[in-house]
């Protein structure tokens, strides 16, 4: 890894659902600084994971807050200048009908990449104006985080939006690093350990990343020279607090009708966003969860957005012109919105404490973790845990967990694979036993061979394979690497491809005696798979690039 010596600044992005935002250091001089200075916006650690493009969708118009349409004159077509948001859930293993619909003829790997080069060339004119001389492909490693639950088809479409924007001169770069936001979080957190001096070997926590989109949870061991190992596997899942927002807008479709709030949000954007803006400031991040701190808040549509009137018919209509054109939220009808949201949070935990994941402390960190309603009712399901904390600025401890891993990447020792990792062999069909369907020639059928299961621990570079040979006549050997979420997989139909490696074996005079010595290697964020012909003692290799 010869490109590490010419590493002189380390940035991690936060490419997160509702905000993002990225921090710097230079390595001779570790001083962690968080960018806080964005378009119209000074004092703000991220900005909005939102993009607004010119009439037509081919150039962006704005990025970040200024993208964000504040409360509309009448006059104005805001439907023509549309924001694209949450465009991230697109990544992720969601139903189509909870992803956010994009405008036609625009796909979310050009709004990733778009929005991406906007954050990109950001940081470039942020660094260089504090090092001129920094070459940024040559001297600058970029740390990207990513939820737990991506799969790696998602992380290989994030590498390439990463090029798209400009990022990295070539897809293979190496100077392109990721790492999961919980893991990232938890670096963060380990150094919070080291503050309060809790950082004995074999202490465990977990971190609890509560984001916008998602939520992200990984339970760690303290290790000899505060590392990191991981004691049961990643998981996470889609509920973080733009889900509230969801809610929010389910219970405005029953007060005002689905029609209207669908012409609101179609014709008068910039007014539905403000609706949902004002939700989220007056009410959202304000509840307790206590009864005693609320009070009634009042929605006046004719004050917040006055062009929804004009869609609003029938008896939703007659009750709402009673009523002054005022909505009234109850305690109850917030509650109603958090309770199903934080509800998936503590499944979560609850599911990490019942597989195994033994642990004395647990942090919560992500802006959602801010929410009062949120710890406490974390707090009172999970009392009997010795330590439940927010740490200070809990927004940004994936930002500094992951320059952190930039910094010094063996701070991870081990982790639990979230896959069973296998090649495709031939083997002879089975008619007792073999799908017909999958029969191949000559009465063979392709099967799964695993190297290493699910749910395993494993330490950095260690590495598992076994010893194959070719087929008599064969001048190759193709193995082609597969995944899967079963422990017990028989068959790769179906199944996702990694990626092959092919060793050449011209000379067939040996026939089937030419063994072939076949291993993965799990480095820190990638697979390397390595073939060595034991004969002529040739080696190969492979290098997949992907996460696990």
């Amino acid at each position: 890894m010869a490109w590490k010596n010419d590493i002189r600044i380390v940035v991690s992005i936060d490419f997160g659902t509702t905000y993002s935002g990225f921090a710097y250091a230079h390595k001779q001089n570790p001083e962690f600084i968080i960018n806080d200075t964005w378009p119209d916006v000074i004092g703000s650690i991220k900005t909005n994971t939102v993009i607004q493009y010119e009439t037509g969708y081919k150039k962006v118009k704005a990025w970040g807050l200024p993208a964000l349409a504040p409360r509309p004159r009448k006059r104005q077509r805001f439907f023509d200048y549309r924001p694209v948001e949450r465009f991230k859930l697109h990544l992720g293993n969601l139903p189509d009908s909870e992803k956010p619909k994009l405008p036609e003829n625009l796909n979310y790997e050009k709004v990733i990449a778009d929005y991406l080069e906007e954050i990109v060339q950001l940081i470039k004119d942020t660094v260089n104006t504090r090092w001129p001389n920094v070459d940024f492909f040559e001297n600058v490693l970029i740390v990207l985080t990513v939820p737990a639950e991506y799969s790696e088809q998602s992380k290989l479409i994030l590498r390439e939006c990463m090029f798209n924007a400009r990022l990295i001169d070539h897809q293979k770069s190496e100077k392109l690093q990721f790492t999961t936001e919980p893991e990232a979080a938890a670096i963060h957190c380990l150094s919070v350990l080291e503050e309060h001096c809790l950082t004995d070997d074999g202490i465990s926590f977990l971190t609890v990343d509560c984001g916008g989109g998602t939520v992200d949870l990984t339970t760690r061991k303290v290790l000899p020279d505060k590392r990191l190992g991981e004691i049961t596997e990643r998981t996470g899942d889609f509920c973080g607090s733009t889900f509230i927002d969801e809610e929010f807008i389910k219970f405005m479709k029953f007060k005002v009708g689905e029609s209207a709030m669908n012409l609101l949000e179609q014709q008068r954007y910039g007014q539905f966003q403000y609706m949902v803006q004002e939700f989220c400031r007056r009410v959202k991040l304000p509840f307790t969860g206590n009864k005693k701190d609320f009070k009634t808040f009042e929605l006046d549509i004719e004050e917040v957005c006055p062009a929804l009137k004009q869609y609003i018919t029938g008896k939703e209509k007659e009750i709402l012109e009673k009523n002054d054109w005022i909505i009234d939220l109850t305690f109850e009808d917030v509650k109603a919105m958090f309770d199903p949201v934080i509800q998936r949070i503590i499944d979560l935990i609850s599911n990490q404490i019942r597989y195994g994941s033994a642990f004395t402390i647990m942090f919560l960190v992500g802006g959602f973790s801010e929410s009062k309603y949120l710890q406490s009712w974390i707090k009172d399901t999970f009392g009997y845990i010795k330590i439940i904390s927010v740490p200070k600025q809990p927004q940004a401890a994936v930002l500094r967990g992951a320059l952190q891993y930039g910094l010094r990447m063996d701070v991870i020792q081990t982790r639990v694979l979230k896959y069973t990792y296998g090649i495709e062999i031939e083997s002879s069909f089975n008619e007792a036993i073999d799908p017909v369907n999958l029969k191949v020639d000559d009465n063979y059928i392709f099967k799964f061979y695993r190297l290493v299961e699910r749910g395993r621990q494993v330490d950095i570079n260690e590495s598992f394979g076994d010893i194959f040979l070719p087929l008599e006549n064969a001048t190759k050997l193709r193995f082609s690497l597969y995944i899967s979420k079963n422990l017990n997989e028989t068959y790769c139909e179906g199944l996702e491809k990694l990626g092959e490696l092919i060793v050449d074996m011209p000379d067939t005079r040996l026939g089937k005696d030419r063994p072939v010595e076949f291993r993965i290697m799990f480095g820190r964020m990638e697979i390397t798979a390595t073939a060595k012909n034991n004969v002529t003692g040739q080696q190969y290799e492979a290098n997949f690039k992907l996460e696990f």
